[in-house]
Order: structure tokens, then C-alpha cells, then sequence
């Protein structure tokens, strides 16, 4: 079940939250604004979510925006966890639209050594202990302090090299460059309450909670969100040139459960403070938490944004940006070194006080609602409307 109490941030009463519904009767989308415990549609002032987002103001836009109501978040949420992503049924989508979903790795330092571990067991959990024995003994564990590009980080990229251990994470991990790529294509995410997918083929992943910036064409940060970057740790483990099939699969994509705009309360400061929580539930009884701290990310956000927008690469309708996780579980859950991985009906819950909750129950990508509806649906559906 979903509550309002645990979807809202602790101060929603007063937070900008803007999402995206799903509405059977329209056959399509509706851009909505959360009054409370209330949801009302703003679509007729905002057809695109896009669009709210490139206003000058976009918390003061939506705060003015008139709508019509839609009833209470309560039932929503409740229809919504049993949706499953079913067109046929009201439920809440992903918060963006026209942005592009776009994804940073390696960004936290403290966590960057289970990217060489992967790598390192070419996809074997079960060697996975002995080789993160191996790496701390050479190199230690605490690299909290460690600043990409530094000199200390190129130090330490010779020593790894000496011993024969450098690799092509920890490039991106301490080197000048950060790792961004397209994590999902546009419209392709889930929301809060859906299913979340996983490769059929992949025995060793893990959920990878995240915080999604919210970013304009012009490279304005303008809101936040919550992400899932649901990770395949034995397909990307075999090969990086494998990132795509490990990262970008049906309904591997989550984001929500809304966007919370910047405003007086709530900034990029706010988002640099954030602990990030992360709760899986198995049916199997397994339960495992985890923590990914803010202050702890390698590379700032706004130095993230700007190494994905510049005078090299425009996003002429936005982009969402997941910004990395310092958290790869690696608790057994089966078998003493088999590390963890997600068994299907695993329900993830990642959440911050700031933004509130994202839930998401896993399932195999081929299980999870096929992805249908495309760009030229939504302009369709819009112009059907009279909305465009």
C-alpha cells in the first residue's frame, strides 16, 4: 500500500510538487499539482511538463496555475499501486516528459571500488568478496576525502596502475570526467507505485537510489525528484561496452514520486544536504537498508550539470539528471559471498525527507507493461484535446 504520509515530503504541505497522471478516460496524461492531501489538473495551463518547467518561476507558475480537482491523492495512490502500469487504469506516471533521461556513475568515491570489484569478477558475485578484500587491503576503503582530478586522486591512479588494478571506473571516478549517459528514452520511466523492470537474463543487480535534478534548456536546475537506476551488476560487470543493456531495459527507468521545484524552502543547498534512504522488502523476509549521503558525492551537482549541458550539447527541452548513488548492497541474501540480488516481488522504497517516497515492486523487464505510448502518441493525444 501507499500512503500520503510517506509519499509527501515531511513538509508537503508547503513543498511545489508536480506530477504527471495517468488518465484512461483521455487515453493519455494529464500534468497535475499535489494541494495537500487533494490532486488537481493543471493540464489545460501546462499540456507538458516540459513546458511548466521552462516558465521563469516554475513553483510560483504551478502555485497560480488554475485546474480542476481530481479527488484525493489517497485514492490515487491506491489505484496506482495496483495498476501496474496498466493503460486501462488511472495510476501515476513518471514526472517528465519531453526532458531527456540522462544518468551520472561513479560519482560518490566511497562506492566507486564496487565498480572495479564488478568488473574485476567479470560478473561473478561469488568472487565479488575475495577481490573487495584484495582492493581495500592495497588501497584502503575510506576515500571520502578524495577530489576528482586532483593531484592526491592522480596519485592514487598510479599506485592502482603499479599494482595492476586501475580501471576504466576509477578513470571516471577520480579522473577530470565525469561518467553521463542516456539512461532511459524520453517517456520510457515509470512512477511511484509501478513496476520496476529487470533484465530476464541477469542473476547479480541491485536498485541504485538516486536524486534526479530536474534541468532546463538553458542548464537551469529548477527541481528534484527521487530515482530508481535500476542496475544489472553481472551484465556491466562483463563489460562496460555493455552499459546499455545493463542500464536502459523496459521499465528500468524510476522516477517520482513528484518533481519538487525550487523555491524559498527548498534549493540546490537543500539537495547537497540530502540523505538518501534506501528499504527492500522481499517476500521472501529479506529486508535491507541503506543510506547514500549527499555531502559524500565526488563531484558537486551543478559540476555535473554542467559536464552534461554546454556549448557541446544542448537539450533544447530539458533533461532529468540522476546524479549516482554511493550505495551497491553488497549483504548476502542467499549464500555466504553471494552478495545480494533483487528476487522478483521485491519492493524498494527510496526516500528523502525533502521529497518524500518513490516505491517501486520489481519484476523481469519482459513481465513489467510493455512501453506504448510514445512521443507521437502524446502529440496526438494532446492535439485530440485541443491542448496543443
Amino acid at each position: 500500500m501507499l500512503s500520503v504520509s510517506t509519499t509527501l515530503p515531511k513538509d508537503g504541505a508547503k513543498a511545489a510538487l508536480a506530477g504527471r497522471l495517468w488518465l484512461p478516460d483521455v487515453g493519455g496524461p494529464a500534468v497535475i499539482r499535489i494541494d495537500g492531501d487533494q490532486v488537481t489538473d493543471i493540464t489545460a495551463a501546462f499540456p507538458l511538463m516540459r513546458d511548466l518547467c521552462e516558465t521563469v518561476n516554475p513553483a510560483a507558475a504551478l502555485h497560480s496555475a488554475r485546474g480542476v480537482s481530481l479527488g484525493s491523492l489517497a485514492d490515487i495512490l491506491e489505484a496506482s499501486a495496483k495498476a501496474k502500469n496498466d493503460p486501462a487504469v488511472m495510476h501515476l506516471l513518471a514526472p517528465v516528459d519531453l526532458q531527456a533521461v540522462k544518468a551520472c556513475g561513479v560519482t560518490f568515491v566511497v562506492s566507486l571500488m564496487e565498480r572495479v570489484i564488478e568488473e574485476q569478477a567479470r560478473g561473478n558475485p561469488q568472487a565479488a568478496a575475495d577481490i573487495r578484500r584484495e582492493i581495500q587491503g592495497a588501497i584502503g576503503s575510506d576515500l571520502a576525502g578524495l577530489k576528482p582530478g586532483s593531484d592526491q586522486a592522480m596519485a592514487l591512479k598510479n599506485l592502482l596502475i603499479e599494482k595492476k588494478l586501475w580501471s576504466q571506473y576509477l578513470e571516471v571516478g577520480i579522473g577530470p570526467d565525469a561518467e553521463v549517459f542516456t539512461k532511459a528514452p524520453i517517456l520510457s520511466s515509470v512512477g511511484h507505485g509501478g513496476e520496476a523492470g529487470l533484465h530476464p537474463k541477469s542473476t547479480w543487480n541491485n536498485p541504485e537510489p538516486e536524486v534526479v535534478l530536474i534541468v532546463t534548456s538553458k542548464g537551469s536546475v529548477v527541481g528534484a525528484a527521487l530515482g530508481n537506476d535500476v542496475n544489472l551488476r553481472d551484465v556491466e560487470g562483463r563489460s562496460a561496452l555493455l552499459l546499455g543493456k545493463a542500464k536502459d531495459n523496459n521499465a528500468s527507468s524510476a522516477i517520482g514520486p513528484f518533481i519538487r521545484f525550487f523555491d524559498a524552502d527548498f534549493n540546490i543547498d537543500s539537495v547537497r544536504r540530502m540523505t538518501v534512504s534506501l528499504d527492500i522488502k522481499g517476500a521472501d523476509g529479506f529486508h535491507l537498508q541503506g543510506k547514500s549521503d549527499m555531502a559524500q558525492i565526488g563531484r558537486d551537482p551543478l559540476d555535473l550539470v554542467a559536464q552534461t549541458i554546454n556549448a557541446n550539447h544542448q537539450y533544447p527541452d530539458g533533461f532529468a539528471l540522476f546524479l549516482g548513488t554511493m550505495f551497491a548492497p553488497s549483504q548476502d541474501r542467499d549464500a555466504p559471498g553471494g552478495g545480494f540480488t533483487h528476487k522478483l516481488g521485491d519492493v524498494v522504497t527510496i526516500s528523502a525527507p525533502e521529497l518524500g517516497a518513490l516505491t517501486n515492486v520489481m519484476t523481469t523487464s519482459d513481465k513489467a507493461a510493455p512501453w506504448r505510448f510514445g512521443l507521437r502518441d502524446l502529440m496526438t493525444n494532446l492535439a485530440r484535446r485541443q491542448l496543443l
